[in-house]
């Protein structure tokens, strides 16, 4: 057998043991009850529209290269069920330091899950440079420095809890930019960042999937729910009209493009 191989069964199921045993301990000690979980009732769906989101949106979406479409699927899967867990144990751990209020139940799991944008769009920086280990170890640091910088602008910026989350997308592009100055660059002929228009339509699809539910997104945790879900909804419209009009105008053929390439 390779080594590659070995090395892989010799570093990730124990790393991802280690981990699911960390969150049992945490399980046995401090669950919430069932009731608290799934309160209130209302929630729920717009939580599952987040949930889908993370998943199967951005899932498709890093797609895009064509030697990587089983790996980012797989792997935003894998490292979003891992990072949702190191979240609920980074919340359990502020709570302790009294640094945040106990939240426990569904509000909670769904920050986490809201959260874990920021390393799925670090994800896309990386992808196809770093390996399984490099991105689990990636997932936890950052969502540890992820909830740092969110007690860092509740603390000393005095923002609002529920916009500390909306910093995912910023925090996720400049952590991922930060992480991919540390590889080396791939040589010469060595082209890696082709796409195909397989992988370009199931990009599409996920682009699709998260446009859909952005607006569930920014209201999941807003205090005007109706006004977060009727600005972004027309934020997006707007956008999207811009980006067909934009495409006719720049290409050469005067025709709609999906992809723009150089």
């Amino acid at each position: 057998m390779p080594s590659r191989y070995l090395s892989f069964r010799c570093s990730v199921p124990w790393l991802i043991l280690l981990l699911q045993t960390l969150f049992l301990i945490r399980s046995f000690f401090a669950f919430p009850a069932a009731g608290d979980t799934y309160s209130p009732s209302n929630f729920y769906p717009e939580f599952q529209d987040v949930n889908h989101m993370v998943i199967f949106g951005f899932g498709f979406f890093l797609m895009v290269l064509r030697r990587y479409g089983f790996s980012s699927t797989g792997f935003n899967f894998l490292l979003i069920v891992l990072g949702v867990q190191c979240c609920v144990l980074v919340e359990d751990f502020l709570v302790f330091l009294r640094v945040q209020q106990n939240e426990a139940g569904l509000k909670s799991l769904a920050k986490a899950v809201v959260s874990m944008t920021a390393v799925v769009i670090s994800t896309g920086a990386v992808l196809g440079k770093a390996s399984p280990v490099q991105l689990i170890v990636m997932t936890l640091v950052e969502s540890i420095f992820f909830y740092a910088s969110r007690c860092i602008n509740r603390t000393f910026l005095q923002v609002p809890e529920h916009l500390t989350l909306m910093h995912v997308h910023l925090f996720g592009a400049y952590f991922g930019l930060a992480v991919t100055s540390r590889f080396p660059e791939p040589p010469p002929g060595l082209d890696k960042n082709r796409s195909t228009p397989k992988s370009d339509l199931f990009s599409m699809l996920g682009t699709v999937f998260v446009w859909v539910f952005w607006p569930s997104f920014n209201s999941l945790l807003a205090d005007s729910k109706r006004e977060a879900v009727f600005n972004t909804y027309l934020a997006l419209a707007v956008s999207a009209v811009a980006a067909f009009m934009l495409s006719a105008l720049t290409s050469k053929d005067g025709k709609f493009r999906m992809v723009r390439r150089r």
